[in-house]
């Protein structure tokens, strides 16, 4: 019988929906060291809600102590990354036979973590959620997934707010049909959200954080408010990977791969999620195929066979999409616009969490 000893060893920096699930799929058959610059992982998406609800954020911040079973998860900062092994901010090598870079993205706060403190960020949204609270008039610039829930996710929670969401696109969701856009506006109208579409915020204060002010649009419209949501999309933390050579980078910040979502000259170093320009989206449907190739081709890997004689990767072609406005109703695209009962039930209703929780050996 094989020992731990005995076993390749596979290095996977970052804890996200990435990291997470690769480490554990893997630590049956590989020495897994996962490191990770938090102590514990967010749920993005419910992040959303626990501004309307502060108790769910015990409920969707997991610590890592209980996801491996024979590997180890480290807390640090990983600075740099070569054929052979990471090197954390502290000078402490760790080996490695493979290495995944799952360093994912960074959006304004409160929605993720911003530094690595998961303290500063319970405080964060517990600032912005009371500043929420005493708020009667609220504006969303970005109707990405991010936006477009916030607005549903207030206008239901607390329906006497003035809540507008503007977009520069001339519809939601304009890269998905028609009807999923639309009845999305339509369920929003109907709370109460103003939709403001074709209009560009000219005076953002700042992109990191909510503020109280007001957004001139385009057309010279000024919306006031109490509170201004900047929800313009997500960065990618594509500095570790840079480390490598031969990285080429896209407009979108984004880093470029081969077939097999490999980045550099490095035949063992692959990227995924957020970081990798490999045809997706940065969204958790995205690596929910990413997810079971890396997990497959990483165990065939193991066991000496070349990466070249595997199967490619292949990006969704338009990935599903799942838009729930607060907990009963909203659109979604799966293949086809689906509607209240469909994103209810997928999303909706527990935005996953009972399925994060069994994940990291959480049953309550």
């Amino acid at each position: 019988m094989r020992t731990r000893i005995d076993m390749k060893k596979v290095v996977i920096v970052g804890g996200g929906y990435v990291g997470f699930e690769v480490a554990q799929e893997l630590d049956a058959y590989a020495d897994v060291t996962l490191i990770e610059q938090r102590e514990a992982f967010v749920q993005p998406p419910a992040t959303i809600r626990a501004l309307l609800d502060p108790a769910l954020l015990d409920q969707i911040i997991l610590p890592y102590d209980h996801l491996l079973k024979n590997g180890s998860v480290v807390r640090g900062r990983a600075v740099s990354v070569s054929q052979s092994e990471v090197r954390l901010q502290d000078g402490t090598a760790y080996p490695a036979d493979f290495i995944i870079l799952a360093t994912g993205s960074s959006y304004a706060a409160p929605f993720k973590p911003v530094g690595d403190s998961i303290a500063a960020f319970r405080k964060a949204s517990s600032d912005v959620s009371a500043q929420l609270a005493m708020a009667k008039s609220v504006a969303i610039v970005g109707a990405g997934a991010v936006g477009t829930e916030l607005a549903g996710e207030i206008a239901v929670a607390q329906p006497e707010k003035d809540i507008t969401l503007i977009s520069s696109d001339t519809a939601l969701f304009p890269m998905y049909p028609a009807k999923l856009g639309a009845e999305l506006k339509r369920k929003l109208e109907r709370l109460g959200v103003s939709v403001v579409l074709g209009q560009r915020a000219q005076d953002l204060q700042r992109m990191d954080m909510p503020y109280a002010g007001s957004v001139t649009l385009t057309d010279g419209q000024v919306v006031a408010a109490d509170l201004v949501f900047p929800v313009i999309g997500s960065k990618p933390n594509t500095s570790l990977v840079q480390t490598l050579p031969g990285v080429k980078s896209t407009p979108s910040g984004r880093v470029k791969t081969d077939k097999w979502m490999r980045p550099s000259t490095c035949p063992n170093v692959f990227i995924a999620g957020d970081i990798a320009d490999v045809g997706d989206g940065m969204t958790i449907v995205a690596i929910s195929r990413q997810n079971p190739w890396l997990i497959k081709t990483l165990k065939h890997a193991l066991k000496g066979k070349p990466v070249e004689d595997l199967k490619p990767y292949s990006p969704w072609k338009k990935a599903p999409i799942l838009v729930p406005l607060g907990p009963s109703i909203g659109n979604s695209w799966l293949f086809a616009t689906v509607g209240d009962w469909v994103t209810r039930k997928m999303k909706g209703k527990e935005l996953f969490i009972p399925k994060y929780r069994k994940a990291f050996g959480l049953t309550r």
